[in-house]
């Protein structure tokens, strides 16, 4: 696969990552001058480009697997690092606010030790990943504590889907203080050129993680976290980069919210998103869209195609999440420059990935669960309660599909993620869902309306969880542990589920 200038491959061994990342990365830092002369010779000058830093979209150092293993160590420390354009102390994944990002393949295991060197408890959840929910895999009921270690080992199925997943901390009520504070990176799938025709397969890639944060000081404000408040927003950790493309060129785009609360509504004037895949789900066919809601934890891979020369911004357009929720202003995120070279627009795929679709399949129970909140906004509950590890909420069998029903009672918005299994969106508010591109780990649920989803329960068994996730909002309370037990397992009735 091809890899702009701006990127550079790590292979580690069982050694892990033995360096910070701001060690790995010191010395790829590529302005937009720097540019113009590698491409187009030394007498070559750029343009300025207003309001930009100048800097070139830096993409995330990598850890890749090899020989179906992927091995690496996780330091979790509170340092001052480089955050858009000021040093601030954040809580980092080996000495980065930006941290690598880990790429697989369908079938390899993930061997993963993290280490906690802050003072507060931690631990990690694999976003999106479909893996076991039991130790020591995805198990976000472990706490690791200040000087511990923790040495997580996740299987892939062989049949996993591919595309961008994200890795962050998931501990009891410090959630979100944690992912806001710096605690998430990237995590890839790999396979999902494969389903693009020949001439597409080795087009450049960029990530685009949207990271926010609130400053204190010279410290990124973690506690307490008010939603609504002014953010500043990077991605890739760089304030309003620069992002080169040709004419005519196609380029492929992770782009991923790993942020604690925020939505962001994507936008970039004179270009369209083409969605190949959504929350690491391939789509059955393509869609395209002017604007893509990306609520917390969601992610879009899509292509996009160079125009005329000249300057736009990716941006981000105001997004009200209801009377008893916040809002979001107009924020420019990154610079996107068209020029050198034209190249031949390729024609884009219409059809995609094989797919599965519920729409047909025997339901085997139906369950409904209920967002709502306190007046004040600061106790939110599922069906009524609050988030109890101990208590199971819900039951499903492994190797049935169920339907559930999501109702937002409240006045603003929420999300809605299941863990382990992703979900296929049949309807919101009442209105059928395309099922060529139905299929999620994370969906808005609108403001006193609903969602209807199904659930296929493929490869494991083991309390897991589902929550909004909007971090303020999952540490208040609005979580739920669901239990999957193996068939001709005797389940408990609980009333309403």
């Amino acid at each position: 696969m091809a890899r702009p200038i701006t990127r550079f491959l790590l292979t580690l061994t069982a050694i892990g990552l033995a360096l910070t990342v701001a060690e790995l990365s010191g010395g790829v830092r590529h302005t937009l001058a720097e540019f113009y002369r590698a491409a187009y010779g030394p007498a070559a000058k750029a343009r300025p480009v207003s309001g930009s830093s100048g800097s070139l979209l830096k993409d995330p150092p990598e850890v890749v697997s090899r020989g179906g293993v992927l091995k690496a160590t996780i330091v979790v420390k509170r340092r001052k690092v480089q955050v858009g354009d000021r040093q601030l102390y954040a809580t980092t994944y080996n000495g980065a606010y930006m941290p690598p990002t880990l790429r697989v393949r369908p079938g390899d295991r993930i061997d993963l030790t993290m280490i906690n060197r802050t003072d507060k408890y931690t631990n990690l959840h694999t976003h999106g990943l479909m893996v076991s929910p039991r130790a020591p895999a995805d198990d976000i009921f472990i706490s690791i504590k200040y000087g511990q270690s923790y040495h997580y080992a996740y299987q892939l199925p062989l049949d996993h889907p591919t595309g961008t997943y994200w890795y962050h901390s998931h501990a009891d009520m410090l959630s979100a203080a944690q992912v806001a504070g710096g605690e998430s990176g990237i995590l890839v799938v790999e396979g999902l050129q494969r389903h693009l025709p020949p001439s597409l397969r080795h087009i450049t890639e960029h990530t685009i993680a949207l990271k926010d944060d609130q400053v204190e000081g010279d410290a990124i404000k973690t506690s307490p976290l008010s939603i609504g408040a002014p953010t500043n927003r990077t991605v890739n950790g760089q304030h309003n980069p620069v992002i080169r493309i040709r004419p005519g060129e196609t380029q492929l785009w992770r782009l991923a919210n790993i942020g604690a609360n925020i939505y962001y509504k994507l936008h970039l004037p004179g270009t369209r998103f083409h969605v190949i895949a959504q929350d690491g789900a391939p789509v059955r066919r393509t869609y395209t869209k002017d604007t893509l809601l990306i609520p917390a934890a969601s992610r879009f891979d899509v292509l996009v195609q160079g125009g005329a020369p000249g300057t736009t911004r990716l941006e981000t357009l105001p997004y009200n999440t209801g009377p008893a929720g916040n809002q979001f202003p107009q924020a420019d995120l990154a610079t996107v420059v068209t020029g050198g070279t034209p190249m031949p627009r390729a024609t884009l795929p219409s059809r995609f990935a094989p797919q599965e679709d519920l729409s047909h399949a025997e339901i085997s129970a139906r369950k409904t669960m209920v967002y709502t909140e306190n007046t004040a906004g600061t106790v939110f509950y599922i069906n009524g309660r609050t988030f109890d590890p101990k208590r199971t909420d819900f039951t499903s069998t492994l190797g049935t599909v169920e339907e559930w029903t999501v109702r937002n009672d409240s006045d603003e918005d929420h999300s809605f993620h299941l863990h382990t299994d992703h979900f296929q969106l049949m309807s919101t508010n009442g209105k059928a869902e395309d099922p060529s591109h139905s299929v999620y780990d994370t969906v808005n649920v609108p403001r006193r309306g609903s969602v209807v989803i199904r659930v296929h329960f493929t490869h494991f068994t083991g309390r897991t969880v589902l929550h909004c996730h909007i971090l303020n909002h999952e540490d208040m309370g609005m979580m739920a542990v669901l239990d999957i037990v193996p068939p001709h397992t005797r389940q408990q009735k609980t009333p309403g589920k």
